[in-house]
C-alpha cells in the first residue's frame, strides 16, 4: 500500500475538508472547507493551487459531485438549495439554481451514471431527484418519500434507475427513480419491469444511523455502513428476498465507503484509517486496515482505542488543546472517500488533509 498526502498551497488556512470531488482527468479538485464556499484547486507540480471559489451558497456546503461526461459540478447545502455549475467560455463557473422544494437542509448529492439527473438527500425525510426540463430551460425535481428521518447519503445503481438511500431512521433502502421521458425503462431487473417513480423496492434494517451506501460496478452488490459499527452487503440478484450479510466491527463506525472494483470495497470513518474488504465466492470479509505504516494497521484494536481516547479527551476536557497524536496519516474522522481506479482511492478528513492511496494486489 502506498499513500501520497497532497499539499494545498494555502494549507495553513485549510483546517477541515467536509467533501470533495475530482474532474475527469484529476487535474482539478473541488473541496468544501467546512463553510459556504467551494474551492477549486488545480494540480501544479507537487502542489494544488486554488484557481476558483464558488460562493453562491449561503450556508455550509454538504455535498459536491463532478460530472465527468459533461464537466458539470453539482453542489448542495444546508441553505436548502442546489446549484449546477457549468464552465463558461470565459473560464468562469456559472451557477444554475435548482428548485429542490425542500424545507430542511440538503445533506448529499450525486449525479446519475448518465448525468441526465441527480439525487439530493435531505433532512426533510425525502430525496429530490432532479432533471433538466428542456421546455422551460431549468432543473426541476420530483420527491422520493417514505423515509422517517433525515436521508444522509444516496447512491445510483449502474442502470440509472435504482437509487439506494441511507437514513438516520436506521434503514437502508432501494427505490425506483425512473422518470418517464428521461430514462429508458430497464428490462429483466431483480425487482421486475414495472418501476414507477418513488416505489420502494427493498428495505434493510440496521442497529444505528446508516451513514453511507455504495453499489458495486456491476450493480449486483449493495453495501452500507451504520453507526452500530457494522458494514452490510446485499446481493440484489434475488430481488426483494435478499438478506444482508452483516459484519460487526471492533472499532469506531465507518461514515463513507466506495467500491474499487467488483470484489474490493473501501470503508472509512471515525477510526481515521480506511479498511479494505474483499469478496470470496459469495462471502465478504475484512482484509486489512489500509494505513500500513501505522501501528493501528498492524493491530486494529489498538488503533480503535487511540481514536476513542482522542474523542474521549475532547468530551471530558471540552478542548482540543490536548490532542492525541494518532499513528494514522489522518488525524481526524474521514469525511470523504472517492474511488479513482480499480486499485486507487482518495480520502479527505476533518484534519484538512487529502490523501491518495494505492492498494497493492
Amino acid at each position: 500500500m502506498s499513500a501520497n498526502i497532497e499539499n494545498f498551497k494555502d494549507s495553513a488556512k485549510l483546517t477541515c475538508i467536509t467533501c470533495h470531488a475530482f474532474n475527469r482527468d484529476r487535474t482539478l479538485i473541488a473541496i468544501c472547507p467546512n463553510n459556504n464556499e467551494v474551492h477549486i484547486y488545480q494540480k501544479q507540480g507537487a502542489e494544488w493551487v486554488k484557481n476558483a471559489v464558488l460562493v453562491e451558497h449561503d450556508q455550509a456546503v454538504t455535498g459536491i459531485d463532478w460530472g465527468h461526461k459533461e464537466n458539470r459540478i453539482v453542489t448542495c447545502s444546508q441553505d436548502r438549495n442546489a446549484y449546477v455549475w457549468s464552465l463558461g467560455a470565459d473560464g468562469k463557473w456559472k451557477p444554475t439554481l435548482v428548485l429542490l422544494r425542500i424545507t430542511r437542509a440538503a445533506t448529499h448529492v450525486k449525479w446519475s451514471p448518465n448525468e441526465e439527473k441527480f439525487a439530493v438527500a435531505t433532512g426533510a425525510k425525502c430525496v429530490s431527484v432532479c432533471y433538466f426540463e428542456e421546455a422551460n430551460d431549468w432543473w426541476v425535481s420530483k420527491h422520493i418519500k417514505l423515509h422517517k428521518s433525515t436521508v444522509l447519503n444516496v447512491a445510483w445503481h449502474p442502470n440509472n434507475i435504482f437509487l439506494a438511500t441511507a437514513a438516520s431512521d436506521f434503514k437502508a433502502r432501494i427505490f425506483s427513480a425512473f422518470i418517464k421521458g428521461v430514462d429508458k425503462r430497464p428490462e429483466n431487473t431483480p425487482f421486475g419491469d414495472k418501476l414507477p417513480f418513488g416505489e420502494m423496492l427493498a428495505e434493510y434494517s440496521c442497529g444505528g444511523w446508516v451513514h453511507g451506501v455504495s453499489w458495486s460496478p456491476s450493480g449486483e452488490w449493495l453495501s452500507f455502513v451504520s453507526h452500530d459499527s457494522a458494514i452490510s452487503f446485499v446481493n440484489i440478484s434475488t430481488g426483494r428476498e435478499a438478506v444482508p450479510q452483516r459484519l460487526s466491527l471492533s472499532g469506531l463506525p465507518y461514515r463513507v465507503l466506495a467500491f474499487l472494483n467488483p470484489t474490493d470495497i473501501i470503508a472509512a470513518g471515525y477510526d481515521c484509517n480506511p479498511a479494505l474488504f474483499r469478496l470470496s465466492g459469495q462471502t465478504w470479509a475484512f482484509v486489512k486496515n489500509v494505513d500500513e505504516s501505522s501501528a493501528a494497521a498492524r493491530a486494529a484494536p489498538g488503533a480503535a482505542q487511540s481514536a476513542m481516547n482522542m474523542w474521549q479527551k475532547k468530551a471530558d476536557l471540552g478542548t482540543t488543546s490536548n490532542e492525541t497524536q494518532l499513528e494514522t496519516k489522518h488525524q481526524n474522522a474521514i469525511s470523504g472517500l472517492t474511488a479513482l481506479a480499480p486499485n486507487q482511492f482518495s480520502t479527505t478528513a476533518v484534519d484538512g488533509k487529502l490523501i491518495i492511496w494505492t492498494v497493492r494486489a
